[in-house]
Formats: C-alpha cells, sequence, structure tokens
C-alpha cells in the first residue's frame, strides 16, 4: 500500500522535461488552495503510483492526476481537471475541454511526442526549494 495523502491531489509529470517542470510551477503558483501535490515519474515514488494504478511505464509521456483512494486521469483530461481547480485567467481555459476528447488527446500527443525537441530536457529531475519541498511526495 502506498501512503499518500488522501486529502491532496497528486500530480506525476516527468521531471526531466523543461514544458513539464514549467507546468508544475505555474500549477505551483496558482493553486491558492494547495489542493495539489507533485511526484516526478522517474522517482521511486512515482514507479509505485503508476504500478499500484496499472498503468504501463513504457514510454509514458503524460501528466497524469491521481486523486487517492478514487480514480486517475492522463493527457488531456489530467490537465483539464487540473486547469479547473486553478484560479485566475488559466481557469478558463478549462471552456476548451467541451472539444471532443479525441481531438485534445491528439493535440496532447503531438506536443508530448515533441516536447523535448522543442522545450528541452534536464540531466536529472528537479529539486525543490526549501519554500516548496512540501508540496512535492518522496
Amino acid at each position: 500500500m502506498i501512503d499518500l495523502p488522501i486529502d491532496k491531489k497528486i500530480i506525476l509529470f516527468d521531471g526531466v522535461c523543461n514544458l513539464c517542470n514549467s507546468s508544475v510551477q505555474l500549477v505551483i503558483k496558482h493553486d491558492k488552495k494547495d489542493t495539489f501535490r507533485f511526484v516526478s515519474l522517474q522517482s521511486e515514488l512515482g514507479q509505485k503510483i503508476i504500478n499500484h494504478l496499472g498503468i504501463s511505464d513504457v514510454n509514458i509521456d503524460s501528466i497524469i492526476l491521481y486523486i487517492p483512494k478514487s480514480e486517475y486521469y492522463y493527457k488531456s483530461e489530467a490537465a483539464f481537471k487540473i486547469i479547473k481547480e486553478l484560479n485566475g485567467f488559466y481557469n478558463y481555459l478549462s471552456v476548451f475541454s467541451i472539444l471532443p476528447k479525441s481531438t485534445l488527446n491528439y493535440i496532447y500527443d503531438i506536443v508530448a511526442k515533441n516536447r523535448y525537441k522543442w522545450f528541452g530536457k534536464k540531466e536529472s529531475c528537479m529539486i525543490p526549494t526549501l519554500e516548496l519541498k512540501s508540496k512535492f511526495l518522496q
């Protein structure tokens, strides 16, 4: 059994992807209700969670939103579920979630496939500052 906070939504992300890291920083900045916690997909805990969910980690190129003891979402559906929780302008982007899921995931897959080429890649996962450390699970 994985010991996770049940009152938080867990975002699993590619810890070496610059786009993903920027997205995590954006979520942290606009998560005024302190809803989210973060786990790198490459971490030991990230691997335990995806194994617990029964998701193959082969070529995983998606953000995953996991709501402990409840459900999980990935690709565009995860992105829109996260956006709906944010304060400010970003919340209004959720209007695009009315588009067909197949269209949204097609666009998501193009970005995911090219994320390292377009946005770059780090040599290792981001290390959070002391101020942000509590938002990252290990």
